[in-house]
């Protein structure tokens, strides 16, 4: 069986986030602890597990997301990292449609490995900072906000970008809070660098120490920002990980568009 690993929200190899992909001729999805177990053993942020629906179907292909500890119900990066392949085998063309369990999202491919996806706009809801978060971010938010029902992340505004990229979180105790992950961001420095924002995240909770450019955080990071910058609906965010990312966001109701490259960097099989 054929595995790709491709990097998302990148234009370059060994840089943005690397999915798995596995696509599968069958017409359903396999054993469930299977998949795990192959996620586990990839040992990336998700792999991505797609199967084609039959014509007539709401979705043309039904697709689930994997960490190496749990399953989730969105996924970016691994979206986009789908779509890639799909459209590099010559399987889909323009617009491909996923059933999944965040609902049916769209993945529309454009010039030059570019893809915009279609996601659920992440409601925000205030709530008050958990008083020993501060110390175990190494950092005080200036606000705090719970997203979901897709993503369930705790959302943290940190004073300045320097905040956001020097932040060196208690993992371990991270791990530990009932939320998907927590992201971190503030507005960029300057803003002639080319993004808007910057953020990054922590899903230790999910078996994700540092994720290294997480497309679903950003569904929640468009209403935050475009709410704090005019309202500009057409915002550009820079995942400052160790490995980086852009992804272009456009606000639209309750639809976020999630636009970004991606690179095929391993291709091979799988023998069990």
């Amino acid at each position: 069986m054929r595995i790709r690993i491709v990097d998302a929200f990148t234009d370059r190899p060994f840089a943005g986030n690397p999915a798995g992909v596995v696509v599968l001729d069958q017409p359903q999805f396999p054993d469930e602890q299977w998949m795990s177990r192959v996620a586990a053993e990839v040992n990336l942020s998700e792999t991505a597990f797609v199967h084609p629906l039959p014509a007539g179907d709401e979705a043309d292909y039904a697709l689930r997301w994997f960490t190496p500890a749990v399953e989730v119900a969105l996924c970016g990066h691994a979206t986009l990292a789908t779509a890639q392949v799909l459209h590099n085998d010559g399987a889909t063309k323009g617009t491909v449609r996923f059933a999944t369990r965040s609902g049916v999202l769209t993945a529309t491919a454009g010039d030059d490995d570019w893809f915009t996806l279609d996601f659920p706009t992440a409601p925000l809801t205030p709530v008050a900072a958990d008083p020993a978060l501060a110390d175990v971010l190494g950092a005080s938010p200036v606000s705090v906000h719970h997203t979901g029902p897709n993503t369930d992340d705790l959302l943290l505004e940190l004073l300045d970008e320097a905040a956001v990229r020097e932040l060196t979180p208690d993992l371990a105790t991270l791990a530990g809070y009932e939320q998907r992950g927590v992201i971190v961001t503030a507005r960029a420095d300057d803003p002639a660098g080319g993004y808007d924002f910057v953020s990054r995240f922590f899903g230790a909770a999910a078996g994700v120490g540092e994720d290294p450019v997480t497309g679903s955080a950003h569904t929640a990071l468009a209403p935050f920002w475009s709410a704090r910058l005019g309202g500009r609906t057409d915002l550009v965010g820079y995942q400052a990980s160790a490995r980086g990312g852009f992804v272009r966001v456009s606000l639209r109701g309750d639809r976020t568009h999630l636009t970004g490259r991606a690179v095929t960097v391993i291709d091979g099989s799988l023998l069990v």
